[in-house]
């Protein structure tokens, strides 16, 4: 069913959680040219009263299990990962790596910062406590150092962009 899919744009993926799940996309759509996701827990329109949430069937964070179905997944057409709201964890990494691995004519990688958006600057000072800082790489030094982390063994690092 996926398998004429060109273009992917997946929003609000909640943060700390792995997103490899996503591959299964990469897995299911040959034909696939571009994968874009954001990442992002929007505060400002997040239900936070557990009774609400209850009452209207939200559940907790959590990861979704995957496994690839396909072992040295060759995908020929991905050219191109966007990522807003990258952090430099274990689950981007990892993700990161993979598509490298898998994507065989991968032009590039445009990673982003989180996206604060304006309602969300006037949060209530007790929610703004509870929202993790940023650890996106804003020097040039970390940025050599996180691209040499995500392409060890690979001849790849010159597709790795760190947008502003």
């Amino acid at each position: 069913m996926l398998g004429e899919l060109r273009h992917v744009t997946l929003v609000d993926l909640p943060e700390g959680c792995d997103i490899a799940w996503t591959m299964f996309i990469v897995e299911a759509a040959p034909r696939l040219e571009s994968l874009s996701i954001r990442v992002w827990d929007h505060c400002c329109k997040m239900e936070r009263d557990e009774t609400t949430r209850q009452e209207n069937g939200y559940c907790d964070k959590s990861n979704v299990e995957w496994q690839p179905s396909v072992a040295n997944l060759e995908h020929r057409n991905l050219a191109k990962l966007t990522i807003v709201g990258f952090q430099p964890d274990e689950h981007f990494v990892g993700f990161i790596r993979r598509v490298m691995e898998s994507a065989v004519n991968l032009e590039e990688i445009s990673l982003y910062d989180r996206v604060v958006g304006r309602c969300c600057s006037y949060l209530d000072p007790k929610t703004k406590s509870k929202v993790v800082p940023s650890r996106y790489p804003r020097t040039m030094k970390e940025q050599v150092l996180l691209r040499k982390e995500m392409t060890k063994g690979m001849d790849l690092s010159h597709v790795i962009h760190f947008r502003s």
